[in-house]
């Protein structure tokens, strides 16, 4: 994405690590981290990490 999303409408139906990054305001290690823990929940296709939107949206709403 080359702009930070403003609403939620916005987002696309998956982001990666890197899109979800400026979403939550954390560095690259923190957002594996949280990924690598569990606490947001995403899929693999290949090697690549997708989270759903829907995920971010719970992620924030409990945290």
């Amino acid at each position: 994405m080359d702009r930070r999303p403003t609403s939620y409408d916005d987002l696309p139906l998956t982001l990666s690590v890197r899109e979800l990054m400026p979403i939550l305001s954390v560095g690259r290690s923190t957002a594996y981290e949280l990924i690598h823990s569990g606490q947001i929940r995403n899929v693999r296709i290949g090697r690549r990490i997708c989270i759903p939107k829907a995920e971010v949206l719970r992620f924030l709403k409990n945290n």
